[in-house]
């Protein structure tokens, strides 16, 4: 499991930002990506990465603000020329149906895939066996959602060499000790699989939030997460700004991390007041009040392990 932000700046392009848009790279998991946010040009930036279009399975919209939607209508569209044949199915908002429909019908634009459009609202808004994903009301100017996303816990590791000691020759009936299967052999022998399965592996949780205040719902969602992704709009001391302009701080994103107990937080959707050099000043601000904090830049990648994995990033 894999972030990969392609826009980390906020309002509109800038030389060293592309508009939001974030890539979590599910490719050892479900052979899939699923897109957070989809800014103006966004496929421009998967051109330079090794994102296949054709692999993106789910697309979450945060909200309805041109820098996070303008580049939803063209990337469907390039995605059929580009071997997408898998369905694809994109939540958000109310609107964000019109939106998309409106777009592709007056373009004339014909898919070569199924495509899903489901408007949201709070609470679980997709599970299946392996992954869960909680979406929340943020303080926005606009509906604005944070999504949580829950990876449930893995099965343990196959004890592979203990088998073969107990004189077990590998072959299906591993697969069936990996699921849990009491499993009896020819010569009677009758195999529990606790004791050649590993303790199951925690699953891992990123908390993705769209643009907001300083709110109670971003806690509940990045509560215990192992990475939260939250904007920054605003450095330390503008929070009177940040509130106006319904935005966050360096330190209103910190307090979020801190009192969630997250393992990680990245800032992200930073304003192009901030050169490089100003960026670092808001990490700085940031680690003051949760010292694990890093900062998104546009083609940046961060892997998802454990808890203690992220500590040491």
């Amino acid at each position: 499991m894999d972030v990969f932000f392609l826009g980390t700046g906020a309002g509109m392009p800038a030389k060293l930002r592309n508009v939001t848009s974030i890539a979590l790279k599910l490719l050892e998991e479900r052979g899939a990506i699923w897109l957070f946010d989809c800014g103006e040009a966004t496929q421009h930036q998967i051109l330079h990465t090794s994102i296949k279009p054709r692999r993106i399975e789910k697309i979450f919209i945060t909200h309805l603000h041109g820098d996070h939607i303008y580049g939803l209508p063209g990337l469907l569209s390039s995605r059929s020329f580009q071997g997408g044949e898998s369905e694809v199915t994109v939540y958000g908002p109310k609107g964000i149906k019109q939106y998309i429909e409106i777009s592709l019908s007056l373009s004339q634009t014909y898919l070569k895939y199924p495509l899903s459009i489901v408007e949201i609202s709070e609470g679980i808004i997709f599970e299946d066996e392996q992954f869960m994903v909680e979406a929340r009301l943020l303080d926005h100017g606009i509906p604005s959602y944070g999504y949580r996303i829950v990876e449930k816990d893995r099965p343990g590791t196959l004890l592979a060499d203990k088998l073969k000691e107990a004189g077990v020759k590998p072959g299906p009936i591993f697969k069936q000790i990996k699921n849990g299967e009491i499993v009896t052999l020819e010569d009677g022998r009758v195999i529990d699989p606790k004791e050649f399965v590993g303790p199951p592996q925690k699953g891992r949780v990123v908390a993705i939030l769209g643009d907001t205040r300083f709110t109670a719902n971003a806690i509940l969602l990045a509560k215990n997460a192992d990475l939260l992704i939250h904007e920054a709009t605003f450095s330390k001391g503008e929070e009177k700004l940040a509130y106006d302009y319904f935005h966050s701080t360096t330190y209103q994103a910190a307090e979020i991390a801190k009192q969630a107990a997250c393992g990680m937080l990245c800032l992200t959707h930073i304003s192009s007041r901030y050169d490089r050099n100003a960026s670092q000043e808001l990490v700085k601000e940031a680690r003051e009040t949760f010292a694990n904090t890093e900062i998104a830049e546009d083609f940046k990648e961060i892997s998802i392990g454990n808890k203690e994995a992220l500590s040491k990033f």
